[in-house]
């Protein structure tokens, strides 16, 4: 962002004080994990090697995500009252999660996403979203001071698009910095677009909102200057195995993945996202090169990610990432 953006926000993240550092708006789900050596065409009928349940929800990884670095998060979601639900609240609790926040209703099932993976760690998700699609602006209205008091506020497209721009509203006015990882992708209104400081989609989410595939530089820059017209500064595109695409302020870097065995990529972009808003709280001053600087290390966090299996039980803990790489310093 333009410097004078950045230092207004600044005051919010490094002299108030705040109840959690990063609070997570979205999703949460049971994942129902189907592993298979390939992917079936349509009217094709395979067998399946192995299915296991793990719990997931874009929001619940990336909250985990945070909290498995060691960071101070709250959680905004809605789980049904059922045996899923049960077991996605406790495992959140588990993980020093601030769940007060959280919604239990008997409105609808908990959400459920059934993620099939074949033998080269590609997957395909299918998501029911269950008492996700019930996450509303009263849920967001109850919990305005866990927004206002903390520094970043991250959300994603799996709850109703109308909750997000309620949320990113109360944060735009308490200088809380916005995070939009825009998965599923679907049209975004301009409001939301006006609310967001930092935009964070995958290669294809970028080309369906851009009409425009990140394959070149100059691809790359594009996208990064349609957002900027649609009043977002900092853009970063998460490109798989070429790294991640980084648009700030007109400079633009991309910046290499770390080579690994890829065993499942479930997770890989909310463990991405929750690393780099990790990253970014405890950052005093955000140049480009200091921005380049926290994707790298959220690559870093992704590629272990992806050497394990499912959504959140692939999540680094701090502990394995200085085990891989050595200080987090940077």
């Amino acid at each position: 962002m333009e410097s004078n953006n950045w230092n207004f926000i600044k005051i919010k993240i490094f002299e108030g004080e705040s109840m959690s550092d990063i609070c997570v708006l979205g999703s949460v789900n049971m994942d129902v994990v189907i592993k298979v050596d390939d992917m079936p065409a349509v009217g094709e009928t395979i067998k399946a090697k192995e299915i296991k349940k793990i719990c997931g929800g874009k929001g619940a990884n990336q909250a985990v995500a945070v909290a498995r670095l060691g960071g101070n998060v709250s959680f905004i979601g809605c789980i049904g009252k059922d045996e899923n639900g049960e077991i996605l609240l406790e495992t959140l609790k588990r993980e020093k999660i601030d769940t007060k926040t959280i919604r239990l209703d008997d409105n609808l099932p908990t959400g459920v996403a059934y993620i099939i993976v074949d033998k080269k760690g590609k997957n395909l998700i299918l998501v029911y979203s269950g008492m996700n699609s019930d996450l509303n602006e009263n849920d967001v209205y109850n919990n305005k001071e866990v927004i206002a008091n903390s520094k970043i506020l991250i959300s994603q497209l799996e709850i109703p698009i109308n909750t997000v721009i309620k949320a990113f509203k109360i944060a735009k006015e308490n200088k809380v910095i916005t995070i939009l990882n825009p998965s599923p992708v679907s049209d975004i209104p301009d409001e939301l677009y006006r609310l967001c400081d930092i935009i964070i989609p995958n290669e294809m989410e970028a080309e369906r909102l851009t009409g425009i595939y990140p394959a070149t530089l100059s691809d790359i820059e594009k996208i990064g200057e349609f957002f900027y017209h649609k009043s977002i500064k900092i853009s970063i595109i998460t490109l798989g195995e070429r790294g991640s695409a980084v648009y700030y302020n007109g400079k633009i870097n991309i910046v290499p993945s770390i080579q690994v065995n890829v065993i499942d990529t479930t997770a890989a972009g909310d463990t991405f996202i929750g690393a780099f808003a990790w990253q970014l709280s405890k950052t005093d001053e955000l140049t480009f090169e200091k921005l380049c600087k926290i994707v790298e290390l959220a690559n870093k966090v992704a590629a272990i990610s992806v050497t394990k299996e499912g959504a959140q039980s692939s999540i680094p803990y701090l502990s394995e990432v200085i085990g891989m790489y050595g200080s987090v310093d940077i």
